[in-house]
Order: structure tokens, then C-alpha cells, then sequence
């Protein structure tokens, strides 16, 4: 069985991901934690989905199974639990949550002592661990030394001031109207009293979870409500968290859906002005945009890819020594302020960066015009090797002696691959893209 997907393990609630897999997968993962242990604590939170009532026991089962005390501090954004898991001084931390997918599926993420999601090899350790029946049984504890567990519910308030800490002590949020979509999710009560705090007037919405509607036609993957009440209400800015609030998508004061790579470039070239850039470089994927890396040249801004997932976009933030990077889904990652993308964090920023510049946000959220792109998914009856596709290669090539991107690649979950294209000429890429599709219509 294969647990481990690009973020955690995420899955149906009660299917995929029973009771009994999420017991068992504690056990090997408090059996993993216990081997580099010094306090014996493991810190767990979780969203708002009804699941989460069912994972968390098995979690603590599980935990405690093997000799681990657990903390439960309940709803929380996923980056509140890397923050907290460090400062709390526990072996590890873990987040129930499936982040922007509907309520039906919930996830379990890990972050080791120092608040980072554990990489792909720790996570092989666990998953060989998972399916060591011998081990799973041997391992387990008995008498004084079985775990015990605590709810903590207080710890809200370290959160909320370390991102408050996060914003210039020299800037103020009075006077601008924000509108903020909690997307029913684990920023129901943080994210407004952070920028309540700092003295905006915020009209919140979604923000009454009640375990089915979390994501549900509101937050980072529907902005499109918070675009309306910002015309409505004449906001100046929208903000709009998804379900674990580690997604951040903006919506300027004319109602715009702000572009994730454009909000990237934004803020990498404020970091830079106000000499907070290190490395004089900034981490994406593989999947944004070329014309933030022509954007990011003139500053003389070097811009770094990554594979899909935010860990992969701290993987080489950490290797190129760069604290700033992200995905244009809205994981933005200022590694300064958190361990991974924070949708407060960066809204913090993003409104910093507004008030420096004494402009709106149409205006400053929208530095360069992107290159014509494409992105198309198609069914395939199987997952042959790229590079052992006969007639690829020559298919590519024209297209790439064009000056054009691509980015051909199977889905990790499905039987699809995703083709991807981009130019500066929107013709050649619409012919490029019907190339493609014929190519491996055939061929797959």
C-alpha cells in the first residue's frame, strides 16, 4: 500500500484513509520519530472537516501505542503547527488536513522538531516501517511506559502574535477595508483577529464552519466571492485562505483575481528594494510562468525551479540559501516569518508591500504581462517513460527551436497526463498545443 503522495498522505476519510490505516500509520511514524527522540511529545492539530474527529483518535492511539505524549491543540492552520511544533520543543508535529480538496477527503502532513515537512526519504522510512508487520508489533509499549495525551486550547495566541510580529512595527492596517474568506476552514478565528488587531475594518465571510462545508464553493479555490463583496463593498484589498489556510490567492480593489506568479514577482521585488532578499534569488516551480523569470532578471534577480509542491520550493530555498519562494496556486513561503506557505503571513506582506508603495492594488500587483500558456490534461490507458515514447523527442524540438516551454508529465494520482506550453507568440503555442495533443493521442 502506498501512503506517501506529494504533500502527506491524503485520501478519502473512511475509505483510503480508515480508522485502523491512520492508527497503524501513527505507530510507525511515533516508531520513526522515538529513534531521534529528546522530549517525547508530538504535537497534532487538524481543520474543520468531521474527519478529523476520527483521525485525530487514531493518531493519538496510535501515538500513545508507542510511548509518545500527545499535545492536541485542535483547529489550526497547517503552518500554526510548524510554528508551534518548534517552539513547543516536540519531536514532531502533524496536521490532519486535505488543505483545498473538499470535505469528503482529509490528509495527515508531518513536520519533524524543527517545524519542516518531512522529506521524501524520511517519508519511505516510515511507509517501510508501515509495512513491517514485526516491527509494527514488536515496537509497541507497555505499562508506565504507554503515552498519555492532553488538550491544549490557549496556544492560539503564540500564533497570532508571531505573525502580528511579522508586519513592520512602523505600518498600520487602519483605514483599509479587507475583505477575508476564511473558506470555512482552520483560519476561522485567527485570520480575523490578526488583521482586526492591526486595525482593519475586516468583513469576514465563511467563517462558520460546521465540518461539511469547508472549501465548499468559498476560499483560495472559489475567490470569486470575496471578488464580488470587494466591488460590493468597495474594499481595497480580498484575501482568500483555503481549507488549512497555508494558500493565499488575492483579489485586488476592482475585483481582479491577482495572478500567482505576478504576486510573487511583486513581493520578491519589494524584498529586494527593502534589502530583505537573500541569495539575490527567488524559488518557483515548474510550472510558472517564463515572464516572471525575464521580470525578475532586470532586477538582476535570479529565479530558481522546483518540482511541484511547496516542500520541493523549500528543498532548494534551502539548498540556494534564498528565504523567499513559492507556487502560483498561492503557496507563498517567506522562510523568515514560517516553516512553509502561510496564507497570513504572506497576506501581512502583501498588504506592507501596498502601504510602502502608496499605491493601489491594481497597480502594484500586476508588474508584467504574462506569455501565452496552455495547460491541458488528457486521459491515458497507461504511464510508458517519457523517454521511452518513440518520436517525442522530434515532436518537442521544433517547439523548443520556437523559443516555446513545455512541461509534459503524468499525473502522480491519476491515469492523466499533463502537457503544459507557453510562448511569446499566442498562435504558435495554440498550434503547439494541438501538436501535442495529436502526438500523444496516438501514441498513448
Amino acid at each position: 500500500m502506498k501512503l506517501f503522495g506529494t504533500d502527506g498522505v491524503r485520501g478519502e476519510a473512511g475509505t483510503f484513509l480508515d480508522a485502523m490505516t491512520v492508527l497503524k500509520l501513527a505507530k510507525a511514524a511515533g516508531i520513526y520519530f522515538r529513534k531521534h527522540s529528546t522530549t517525547k511529545r508530538i504535537l497534532v492539530g487538524k481543520d474543520t472537516r468531521r474527519s478529523g474527529y476520527m483521525i485525530e483518535n487514531a493518531l493519538v492511539s496510535g501515538l500513545t501505542a508507542v510511548g509518545y505524549d500527545v499535545i492536541q491543540i485542535g483547529p489550526m492552520p497547517t503552518p500554526a503547527i510548524a510554528y508551534l511544533t518548534e517552539s513547543m520543543r516536540c519531536d514532531a508535529g502533524i496536521m490532519i488536513s486535505a488543505s483545498h480538496n473538499p470535505y469528503e477527503d482529509n490528509g495527515i502532513k508531518f513536520f519533524d522538531n524543527k517545524g519542516d515537512k518531512l522529506g521524501v526519504e524520511c517519508e519511505k522510512k516510515i511507509e517501510k516501517i508501515f509495512n513491517d508487520n514485526e516491527a509494527m508489533i514488536s515496537e509497541q509499549v507497555t505499562g508506565r511506559n504507554i503515552g498519555a495525551a492532553k488538550r491544549i486550547n490557549d496556544v492560539i495566541g503564540r500564533y497570532i502574535v508571531s505573525i502580528k510580529s511579522s508586519f513592520p512595527k512602523d505600518l498600520s492596517l487602519h483605514g483599509l477595508r479587507i475583505v477575508l474568506d476564511c473558506a470555512n476552514g482552520a483560519a476561522y478565528k485567527v485570520g480575523p483577529t490578526i488583521l482586526e488587531e492591526l486595525g482593519a475594518d475586516v468583513i469576514t465571510i465563511n467563517h462558520k464552519p460546521d465540518g461539511f462545508n469547508i472549501n465548499e464553493n468559498c476560499g483560495a479555490m472559489h475567490p470569486e466571492g470575496v471578488a464580488k463583496l470587494v466591488r460590493e463593498y468597495r474594499a481595497d484589498i480580498g484575501l482568500a485562505l483555503d481549507g488549512d489556510a497555508d494558500r493565499l490567492v488575492v483579489v485586488d480593489e476592482k475585483g481582479e483575481v491577482v495572478d500567482g506568479d505576478k504576486l510573487i514577482g511583486a513581493l520578491c521585488v519589494y524584498l529586494n528594494d527593502e534589502k530583505l532578499l537573500q541569495g539575490k534569488g527567488c524559488v518557483t516551480t515548474v510550472m510558472s510562468n517564463q515572464a516572471l523569470e525575464d521580470f525578475l532578471a532586470k532586477d538582476n534577480i535570479k529565479l530558481y525551479r522546483s518540482n511541484v509542491g511547496d516542500k520541493h520550493v523549500l528543498e532548494v530555498m534551502k539548498k540556494e540559501s534564498i528565504n523567499f519562494g513559492g507556487e502560483q496556486s498561492g503557496h507563498v513561503i517567506f522562510s523568515d516569518v514560517a516553516k512553509t506557505g502561510d496564507g497570513l503571513a504572506s497576506a501581512l506582506q502583501v498588504l506592507a508591500l501596498i502601504l510602502r508603495s502608496g499605491k493601489k492594488a491594481s497597480e502594484v500587483l500586476n508588474p508584467f504581462e504574462l506569455y501565452p500558456q496552455i495547460l491541458h490534461n488528457m486521459k491515458v490507458s497507461e504511464k510508458p517513460p517519457l523517454e521511452e515514447i518513440a518520436g517525442l523527442d522530434e515532436i518537442v524540438k521544433p517547439l523548443r527551436d520556437k523559443g516555446m516551454r513545455d512541461l509534459i508529465r503524468y499525473s502522480g494520482t491519476e491515469n492523466k497526463i499533463r502537457l503544459l506550453l507557453e510562448g511569446k507568440n499566442k498562435k504558435d503555442v495554440v498550434d503547439g498545443m494541438e501538436t501535442l495533443k495529436a502526438f500523444f493521442k496516438k501514441a498513448l
